[in-house]
């Protein structure tokens, strides 16, 4: 056994013979059932560099141990029962490069624990469990490029000395049991000048505060990924610390609709990932420029309708994952089928498994299996059938609210509000958040609301024909939600009924996304009243949403005189 290099020994305790054999470069005493090393075990090994003691039974280790260990590179003591490093790494190990500990029952690490390794590059010290970590604790380890922690708290200068660290993985466990939802004493990461990659993982139920500041110091950030970490969307200034990022992902964020300026800071971005949030809807990448942007992940989401045109905006996008979300299979979805099926730029990955959850008749078919030639076929008879029912129906209301107009003529009574919002439910988000703070903060104007302002116990269609006539304008605030709706439908015919009526420019059009042609045109009356009256773009507003505002006070501040004409087009229609 003179010449041994190598040697694996498991399932046992650690033999007597390996002592002396000063060849031995590699001893691995893995799941062996090993509760305690002697300060003799490892004695003359003084070649040894790679020393493998994981998935054992060992509680405490002393320095002895390792007093003749001066050429060990790696030490792998994983999946044991270490609770204290104060006696451990006192001599012996000081040209140790590598030390991995992850899964151990660790309480606390304090200063001067890590002083005679001063050559470590990378520390592993993630646990089931959260510990403490003392101020100064890794200020020695002047080399280390990386490391992995189970922290209970984070403050500014528990990373102190790690100049040269460039990949830091945090974990917050789900048995963190201090109830508190404050995991930061101000910004953590001021000491890290040369980070590149940062990976923050939280696994408790309780919502987080966290503070727009949260990324500073990191300006050379390369790579961010998080998960339950933004338990809300992240504020607008989150990424103007990290002005390099490639790769953010933001998994299991709540992240519904993400705002343009959340990603102005980080116009390098490369990879995206927003798997396991509530996404709706992608028209926000229209808004945005990821102009570098070549890779989107976005599993497990509530999208049912996708808008292939946003595609358009990703110039450089090679791979798309929409995985398990939960896909509407009918004539809504038509242009994306088309698209997958069709673009040779982009994978679609695994698109032949996207299953579809509606309608029920369809669900758990597969997507890409969709008729789209049904919705092509001539249903002319259909269509007349469904005319003629919907033209008497209302009928009965445009001729109510004719007399309603006229006796309100006849009285001369004033406008209540300066303008009526017809829009969705699912839209109700986007008017309390962008256009409320705006028009009725910023501007002034009365606004008459659904859900505010409707009289309760009134029926549904008299609410409709007392808010429009009762509102100087009404302002359409259009989606694909919204021209799925029946009330929505109802509010539109009303208030076109109207402007023809009346030759008055009562009509405002915001369309919230970017409608492909196929999509709008069976939509006659909303097509013809776009191909005519003012109508502005939300996508299109990108990064200046004042112009966008400003246009819409122009279009409220006119009167209501057929004359009148504004050149307020932000979009343009698709061609027939």
């Amino acid at each position: 056994m003179g010449e041994l290099r190598e040697l694996g020994v498991s399932r046992n305790t650690c033999p007597p013979a390996i002592r002396g054999l000063s060849t031995l470069l590699v001893l691995s005493l893995t799941s062996n059932d090993i509760g305690e090393l002697g300060c003799s075990d490892f004695l003359k090994l003084t070649r040894l560099m790679q020393l493998f003691l994981s998935n054992n039974r060992i509680s405490k280790l002393r320095g002895c141990v390792f007093r003749d260990l001066n050429n060990l590179r790696l030490l792998d003591i994983e999946g044991n029962l270490i609770f204290s490093l104060s006696d451990t790494f006192t001599g012996g190990l000081q040209n140790l490069r590598i030390l991995l500990m992850r899964g151990n029952d660790l309480k606390q690490l304090e200063k001067g624990y890590f002083e005679s390794v001063p050559m470590l590059l990378s520390l592993d010290l993630a646990s089931l469990s959260s510990y403490y970590v003392e101020n100064g604790t890794f200020e020695e380890l002047h080399r280390l490029e990386s490391l992995i922690i189970t922290a209970f708290t984070l403050t500014k200068d528990m990373f102190r000395g790690l100049r040269n660290l460039k990949s830091l993985t945090i974990y917050f466990p789900a048995s963190l049991n201090n109830m508190t939802n404050q995991l930061f004493d101000g910004p953590a990461f001021l000491n890290l000048p040369s980070l590149r990659e940062l990976t923050i993982k939280h696994n408790n139920r309780y919502t987080l505060v966290i503070s727009p500041d949260v990324l500073r110091g990191l300006r050379y950030l390369q790579r961010l990924e998080t998960e339950k970490f933004f338990t809300t969307m992240p504020h607008p200034d989150t990424f103007t610390f990290t002005p390099l990022l490639t790769s953010l992902k933001l998994i299991s964020s709540n992240v519904s609709l993400p705002t343009p300026e959340l990603f102005g800071p980080i116009p390098n971005l490369q990879a995206l990932d927003l798997s396991k949030n509530k996404l709706w809807s992608l028209d926000f990448l229209i808004s945005v420029n990821l102009s570098a942007l070549s890779w989107l992940k976005l599993r497990e989401n509530e999208l049912t309708v996708i808008n292939e045109t946003v595609f358009q905006y990703l110039s450089a996008l090679r791979y798309l994952d929409l995985f398990e979300n939960p896909f509407t299979c009918n004539c809504s979805n038509i242009g994306f089928i088309q698209w997958v099926k069709h673009n040779n730029q982009v994978q679609v990955v695994n698109a032949y498994q996207y299953e579809c959850f509606c309608p029920p008749s369809k669900q758990g078919t597969k997507l890409l299996d969709f008729d789209i030639q049904s919705c092509w076929m001539d249903i002319s008879f259909i269509c007349f059938i469904s005319s003629t029912c919907i033209i008497l129906v209302y009928a009965l209301h445009l001729f109510l609210a004719f007399l309603y107009d006229n006796r309100k003529r006849k009285k001369g009574i004033l406008c209540q509000y300066d303008a009526f919002v017809s829009y969705n439910v699912r839209d109700e988000e986007w008017v309390c958040r962008e256009m409320l703070p705006v028009l009725e903060g910023e501007q002034g104007w009365r606004l008459c609301l659904h859900h505010r302002d409707f009289q309760p116990g009134k029926p549904i269609i008299e609410n409709i024909t007392d808010a429009i006539y009762s509102s100087r304008k009404t302002i359409g605030v259009i989606s694909r939600s919204y021209l799925q709706s029946e009330w929505c439908s109802r509010e539109i015919q009303m208030a076109s009924f109207r402007l023809f009526d009346e030759k008055k420019d009562v009509l405002i059009l915001l369309f919230l996304e970017e409608i492909p042609a196929q999509q709008l045109s069976p939509y006659y009356r909303m097509r013809k009243l776009v191909k005519k009256r003012t109508y502005l773009s939300w996508p299109r507003a990108g990064q200046h949403p004042g112009v966008f505002w400003q246009n819409v006070r122009r279009a409220l501040e006119t009167g209501n005189a057929p004359n009148e004409t504004t050149n307020l087009l932000t979009c343009s229609l698709p061609p027939d």
